[in-house]
């Protein structure tokens, strides 16, 4: 009786594992294999990146190699292919590397290149943010303060990692153009900032002595004494030599007889 009922459990137990087959086994059938196409792509998928990024590095020291040999406009122009067809993570390296050969073959041009850099959206805000301090470094030489103040004046006022350098350019701009005080004034801020590096905090130091307005004197100079008088020259000391002055004669006594009257 007991082997019959065993029996019977296990046709029972192979009845319900075909059920569940015929109703859940094509799912399962494509679960692996779903799994398995998913293996192959991102597996397909990484290598198919690999070879992007050693074809970017190929283009960026051909590029690279270019403007070292002075051949910044085929330079730029390789730098700006690969920021179009590059990775994503080579996109920004190739654009700043095309406007510093922009910058070496015309000021204008790479003053534009980092601008058309700092207005890039897609960008992080970082990277912007230092194409804005790269053009400032750029007008700094070429152009008046209003422009550095276009381009690192909200940079130097805000409280951003970037702000210290752009103090220090915007200070050299309004030394530059003859504002003393106020280049004074942004030198200050950079060296009570304890944030600033040891190289920014010693040139602000020079601005700030180079700029310092001097304190006026407390009280007025007491006026000058006039000048001793030179005393006159002594009159030289009588020579022990030279013949005293006579005494006065003292008068004869009045009972003295008179002088005999000399013989005729």
């Amino acid at each position: 009786m007991t082997d019959i009922f065993h029996e019977i459990q296990e046709d029972l137990r192979r009845e319900r594992m075909r059920k569940l087959w015929d109703r859940y086994g094509i799912v399962l059938i494509a679960a692996v294999v779903l799994a398995i196409a998913g293996a192959a792509a991102w597996s397909g998928y990484t290598y198919w990146r690999q070879q992007q990024a050693i074809a970017a590095s190929s283009t960026l020291d051909a590029a690279t190699a270019l403007n070292t040999a002075g051949k910044y406009a085929e330079a730029e122009t390789a730098f700006q292919a690969l920021a179009k067809t590059g990775p994503e993570g080579y996109r920004a390296i190739a654009l700043f590397h095309a406007a510093n050969a922009a910058a070496a073959r015309e000021t204008a041009a790479g003053v534009a290149a980092f601008d058309a850099i700092a207005a890039d959206g897609r960008l992080p805000a970082l990277v912007r943010d230092m194409a804005r301090l790269r053009s400032g470094l750029i007008v700094l030489d070429t152009s008046d303060l209003a422009a550095v103040k276009q381009r690192v004046g909200d940079l130097a006022a805000g409280t951003g990692p970037l702000r210290n350098p752009a103090r220090e350019i915007l200070a050299l701009a309004q030394l530059k153009a003859g504002d003393l005080a106020a280049a004074n004034k942004t030198a200050t801020e950079i060296t009570e900032d304890a944030e600033a590096t040891a190289g920014i905090r010693s040139r602000a130091e020079l601005i700030r002595r180079l700029t310092a307005v001097p304190a006026p004197a407390s009280a007025e100079a007491p006026a000058a004494a006039p000048p001793a008088p030179v005393p006159a020259a002594s009159a030289p000391a009588a020579s022990e030599n030279a013949p005293q002055a006579p005494a006065e004669t003292p008068a004869p006594p009045a009972n003295t007889p008179p002088a005999p009257a000399a013989a005729q």
